[in-house]
């Protein structure tokens, strides 16, 4: 589809408003209120816009107010979890459509009842699939041809659901839920923080003023490979971070901490904190013990991005009764830093893909051209 400059700029800002007048457009646009007249004609006539009713101004007058037409489409955002897959199906103006969820291994058929919930007719843009460990080779595909072979045989079953030639991104899980805790979570209002993620593993979003950060490999915030351990007497071991850190180990160290009079040991981190909550003393010293893991490792990330604020996210991460533990390690060994608990909760990585999907979406049907704002 050739569309003009000026109504590829005024279809972004028409995408990013969901509606608006005229003027509204040539403000975000910036351009004349002759040129987005004309190019909204454009738009309505391959159906990409659509008169959605007026707006009274304060002079009185009333002014058309349009929308995106059945034309624009929509995108699909994938979570694929390390045990649930989480579906959105979205409008390019973000509204949401249609979602579902399942197991990891009923990806495909996930994908496949989101996609047959989408309005009928409209074309998908973009595909967004949130996965882990993703570099820049790695990024990008068209559907039934998986972009990586990394994401491994469920990514693949998963492609072969998505309609053929639909293009088809790759970002890393712990980056889209750093999106979604800038835009509707913990950090709104802050352009700049870091959200750490601790559970079965551990990885690290960094958002400099607004943007996520990916870095020359597209691995920025792998922190699961950072040296650990570091002494003089041992040499660290790949991902040995993690390792540490992941609730495997937290429930291993659990186990070895357990006594006799303790009660049945934990056999889930969630049983781990349940306890610890209910004042279990050995619960609580084990929780004690990992808090202050995840100060240390905060503590790492003040020093190298200084970012005024931490999001502690993930399934160990987000409870806050590691709050104290972190605050009080990252306050002994760095400068003062803000430590909060994620509030996105399970669907921060869909939403935060969401927005990515939206974005690529657009991009699809504007060629890249970004408006004037």
């Amino acid at each position: 589809m050739h569309l003009s400059e000026s109504a590829r700029v005024v279809f972004d800002v028409l995408a990013g408003a969901g509606t608006a007048t005229r003027p509204q457009l040539a403000a975000g646009a910036g351009l004349s209120k002759p040129t987005v007249s004309t190019a909204v004609a454009e738009l309505e006539a391959v159906d990409l816009a659509a008169h959605s009713g007026t707006a009274s101004g304060g002079t009185g007058r009333s002014a058309a107010v349009y929308r995106l037409g059945p034309a624009a489409g929509a995108v699909l955002a994938v979570d694929l979890g390390p045990a649930r897959t989480r579906v959105r199906g979205c409008a390019l103006d973000g509204a949401l459509l249609a979602e579902g969820s399942g197991t990891r291994p009923d990806a495909a058929d996930t994908v496949r009842e989101v996609l047959k919930a989408l309005p009928g007719g409209a074309p998908l843009r973009a595909v967004v699939v949130a996965v882990g460990d993703v570099t820049t080779q790695d990024r990008e595909g068209t559907g039934q041809r998986p972009a990586t072979a990394k994401a491994g045989p469920v990514f693949d079953a998963m492609a072969v659901a998505l309609p053929e030639g639909v293009p088809v991104h790759l970002e890393n899980n712990v980056n889209c839920a750093a999106l979604a805790e800038l835009h509707e979570g913990a950090a709104r209002g802050r352009d700049t923080f870091g959200y750490l993620r601790i559970g079965v593993g551990v990885g690290l979003g960094v958002v400099i003023r607004g943007r996520v950060l990916r870095g020359a490999n597209g691995a920025a915030g792998e922190v699961a490979r950072l040296p650990y351990p570091w002494t003089d007497d041992r040499d660290p071991r790949y991902e040995g971070l993690e390792e540490h850190m992941g609730a495997r180990s937290l429930l291993r160290r659990a186990a070895d901490a357990w006594q006799d009079g303790d009660g049945p040991c934990p056999r889930s981190a969630e049983r781990l904190f349940a306890l610890a909550r209910q004042g279990h003393g050995t619960a609580h010293a084990v929780i004690a013990a990992h808090a202050a893991d995840v100060g240390r490792l905060a503590a790492a990330v003040a020093a190298v991005l200084d970012p005024g604020l931490i999001v502690l996210g993930g399934a160990t991460g987000a409870d806050p009764q590691l709050l104290p533990g972190v605050r009080n390690e990252l306050a002994r060994l760095s400068w003062p830093t803000e430590v909060v608990s994620s509030v996105v909760g399970d669907t921060g990585t869909v939403a935060g893909a969401s927005r990515l999907a939206v974005a690529h979406g657009i991009q699809t049907v504007t060629g890249a051209v970004r408006a004037k704002h």
